[in-house]
């Protein structure tokens, strides 16, 4: 194997703390939404919509609370692996490194089917705002 020195897994703290922060904003950008959505239902707003806007949100929130979880265990590797550096095991720091790349890439992919989903909520707002007026131009890229 090859020798990897304490600064390989400093170097992946920058870029998981910046995701993160974006996690955690995509979180309290969701939170808002919900409490939006919460106060159109007490209004007695269109109900069909919201309920499926809710039900796209909670999808959402677990993917975010999962792809957190990950970005969190990857820099807990990281600072694991960088101790067993320290103190010469190597083959431990290795397998944690190994983790934690994984546990990024794990998070990443999360991160990445959460954006196709997110995308499906502005299509539902889209399809209010339209009215599903089959004369709209925005029909023309809808897919069936």
């Amino acid at each position: 194997m090859n020798e990897i020195s304490i600064n390989t897994p400093a170097l992946l703290f920058p870029a998981i703390s910046l995701l993160m922060l974006a996690y955690t904003n995509r979180f309290f950008a969701i939170a808002t939404r919900v409490r939006t959505l919460h106060e159109e239902n007490n209004r007695g707003s269109n109900k069909e919509i919201i309920f499926l806007q809710i039900k796209n949100l909670r999808r959402r929130l677990n993917m975010i609370r999962n792809m957190q979880a990950l970005g969190v265990g990857s820099f807990l590797c990281c600072i694991i692996s960088m101790y067993f550096i320290f103190r010469g095991n190597m083959n431990v720091a290795h397998v944690l490194f190994v983790l934690s790349i994984l546990a990024l890439i794990a998070s990443l992919l999360i991160s990445l089917a959460e954006i196709f989903i997110s995308t499906r909520a502005l299509e539902l707002d889209l399809s209010d705002i339209e009215g599903l007026d089959k004369s709209s131009m925005l029909n023309i890229f809808k897919r069936d």
